[in-house]
């Protein structure tokens, strides 16, 4: 036989195995051998149109500026809760941009501003319907720091602005989760759990996938559940149902996150329908101390 021929017969060969040992694909293009799919790869499994959720896992050893902290439940979340949270922080902006991006500012349902320094544990929050400020240093949450003013005057009585601080701090709290809540989901005390896949309305053009997010022992209502409604396409979040009981059947709240726009490298919602609006939403690398230490 020439080399030639030999050589040709040789490529024959080697492409009909190929043909015969690559994954089939259906009309649409999508594999139906999924042995070993890439994340983010459409395919079919048991009859279904599936994907391998894209993970970013939390990187470990840096716990000093990475928020999720030691108390996340793993043990008790199931792998793919945990992978789709991953999923979620990685295409809101991603867990370094998250942990380094240190001053929040936002206005909350037309209430309240906030001004938040997250690695430096304060806040300041300014009262829209009055002249209240409240200067709020949580770096020890069980011995609150800080300064209020009431009407032009200095809070001094010690009983009445450890009370106040602890008001500023719970506002501080409820107001954080409405902004940041994708990037407190490995947050201690917190299990996941995979809820499946649901279209959220009969227009949907794609299903969602659901996370249930539940406490333990962490924040002023560890009985509350939280439900994310999670878009299989972009990893946005489009709807989330609040339970003031993780066992209620039915949820107390449920909002959309509408308005979704780039923030310095993250990517946030304000607008959670009707009333519900966060607005004046600011990310900064710096600003002057005194804004928390000064009224």
């Amino acid at each position: 036989m020439k080399p030639f021929t030999y050589l040709l017969c040789l490529c024959l060969l080697a492409f009909a195995f190929a043909c015969e040992t690559s994954p089939k694909t259906d009309a649409e293009g999508m594999k139906t051998e999924a042995d070993n799919p890439k994340p983010g790869e459409k395919f079919m499994k048991d009859g279904k149109k599936t994907i391998i959720l894209e993970a970013q896992p939390l990187p470990v050893g840096k716990s000093g500026i990475y928020p999720a902290a030691e108390g996340f439940n793993a043990e008790g979340s199931d792998n793919k809760a945990i992978r789709l949270a991953d999923s979620i922080v990685k295409y809101h902006g991603g867990w370094d941009a998250y942990a380094n991006t240190r001053y929040f500012t936002w206005n909350f349902f037309g209430a309240r501003t906030l001004l938040w320094d997250k690695l430096g544990n304060r806040a300041r929050i300014s009262m829209q319907n009055d002249s209240t400020v409240y200067l709020v240093n949580f770096d020890d949450p069980d011995n609150l720091q800080g300064k209020v003013k009431k009407n032009g005057v200095e809070v001094t009585d010690s009983v009445a602005l450890a009370a106040d601080l602890q008001k500023a701090h719970g506002m501080w709290i409820n107001d954080s989760y409405w902004l940041v809540h994708q990037f407190k989901l490995k947050d201690s005390g917190v299990t996941l759990k995979f809820g499946g896949e649901v279209r959220t309305d009969p227009q949907a053009i794609r299903p969602s996938y659901i996370l249930d997010m539940t406490f333990e022992q962490v924040g002023n209502t560890p009985q509350n559940k939280y439900r994310l409604y999670v878009d299989k396409i972009t990893w946005r979040i489009n709807t989330w149902q609040f339970f003031r009981d993780a066992n209620d059947a039915e949820p107390a709240m449920e909002t959309p996150w509408n308005g979704y726009r780039p923030y310095g490298k993250l990517l946030l919602s304000g607008d959670r329908g009707g009333r519900f609006q966060l607005s004046a939403i600011g990310v900064m690398t710096e600003m002057a101390d005194r804004r928390f230490v000064e009224f």
